[in-house]
């Protein structure tokens, strides 16, 4: 996939730093990620992230706190802008709120997750430091199909991240984040490589993993 017209077209959903977006374009813009990004969306009007789409010449949209209070309202309004952006996959990047009903069904499984843990193992917003404080060994980062429940959608990819005697929660934060912008770059490459598929019982296939 040379053409732009026919690569793969994400909107990627932030709420803060934008680290792995920016792992994202660079990713592009090194040929490894055969995709164009055609929007990010934050929740937060003051994410940095915004600030690396504009400096990549990638639209943005921001949603205030106003949007979010009622739900209903926040979840069209996302919706509404996610089908005018033209995506063909939504990427949650650090987006640190729940999708309803009308994104969901707007993008059925088109919409790719990614959480700093090894679902279904230490699920939620503080996954690294409970999986430090239980004390595993082995953790790492997940991407996976975003559902109606928290962090329980179909799993498209792990890759582990042992745990040093040495490490602290930020030193162990710090290197799986690293594996995040290696990983989540790499998964977005095989759907625009179209390898991904999913079966009726929610089974994730990989090809040329």
């Amino acid at each position: 996939m040379t053409d732009s017209d026919d690569m793969l077209r994400i909107a990627v959903l932030i709420s803060g730093n934008g680290t792995n977006l920016q792992a994202m374009i660079d990713a592009i813009d090194d040929g490894r990620l055969h995709a164009r990004i055609v929007e990010v969306i934050s929740s937060r009007p003051d994410a940095y992230g915004l600030k690396r789409a504009a400096k990549a010449h990638i639209p943005t949209c921001s949603l205030n706190r106003d949007v979010y209070a009622d739900a209903e309202v926040a979840d069209e309004v996302l919706a509404t802008e996610l089908r005018h952006s033209g995506a063909d996959y939504v990427a949650m990047a650090g987006y640190m709120r729940m999708l309803g009903p009308g994104v969901l069904g707007t993008f059925p499984d088109r919409i790719i997750n990614l959480h700093p843990a090894l679902l279904p193992s230490f699920k939620g917003a503080h996954a690294i430091a409970d999986a430090f404080a239980a004390g595993v060994k082995v953790t790492g980062v997940t991407v996976h199909f975003a559902n109606a429940e928290y962090d329980k959608g179909p799993i498209i990819a792990q890759r582990a991240v042992p745990v040093r005697e040495d490490d602290t929660v930020d030193s162990l934060e710090t290197r799986i984040h690293a594996v995040e912008h290696i990983l989540y770059p790499e998964v977005l490459e095989h759907f625009a490589q179209g390898d991904v598929t999913i079966d009726e019982q929610r089974k994730v296939t990989v090809r040329n993993a």
